[in-house]
């Protein structure tokens, strides 16, 4: 398909949609683009554990990149390192951009799932009144196709509403349990870094007393 054609078919989509039709391509541009941002984001695997990355990097002093757990952690350790008090407030505001960094876009995605359908549905009813004003002057059986075919044209933009949101759900829904992995990670760093702090700080009173 070369260029020409390709116009010609884009042509022809936005006539068939009718004036729905550019709000419906914005929405799938703006889907996407949140969808691959939220991807790009999310998209290093974690290779291990949470317990056992904490154990590497208390040890090593590799320099993670892409890996958000991996980022908190390295930053948490430094924060524990600093003998910091009240860690726990200290890792909630730390870790507060990583769990705003994975969370962008979310809203953006969220709607445009919504609205996509709703945007089809109103292309739909637009078409439909069209086409009942056309039967109402007999207009329409001079166009080719008659009913039947002002009538799929109006049922085109439904389609087309649910083109866009149906795969963007899904794609939604495999990153909200990423999301939600990656939260769950984080709060689990914060618990760690704590419990090692106040086992620490028992140690450390324990051996004061006994001297």
């Amino acid at each position: 398909m070369n260029l020409s054609e390709l116009i010609i078919l884009i042509k022809e989509l936005f006539v068939a949609g009718g004036i729905v039709m550019p709000p419906l391509v914005l929405c799938v541009l703006l889907l996407w683009y949140g969808l691959g941002c939220r991807f790009w984001i999310m998209k290093a695997p974690k290779l291990m554990g949470v317990r056992d990355m904490l154990k590497y990097y208390q040890t090593h002093d590799d320099n993670p990149t892409g890996n958000i757990v991996a980022q908190a952690i390295k930053q948490g350790i430094a924060l524990k390192k600093k003998g910091v008090r009240n860690l726990r407030r200290h890792l909630d505001a730390a870790f507060y951009e990583y769990e705003r960094e994975i969370g962008k876009f979310s809203v953006l995605v969220r709607v445009v799932i919504l609205i996509s359908p709703l945007l089809g549905l109103l292309g739909t009813v637009i078409g439909m009144i069209e086409t009942f004003d056309s039967l109402a002057t007999m207009t329409l059986h001079s166009q080719s196709g008659g009913i039947a075919g002002g009538i799929s044209q109006a049922l085109f933009t439904t389609q087309m509403g649910l083109t866009v949101a149906i795969p963007g759900l899904l794609a939604h829904s495999i990153l909200n349990r990423k999301q939600h992995q990656i939260e769950q990670d984080l709060a689990q760093v914060k618990d760690l870094l704590c419990h090692h702090q106040t086992l620490s700080h028992h140690a450390t009173q324990t051996k004061s007393y006994s001297q």
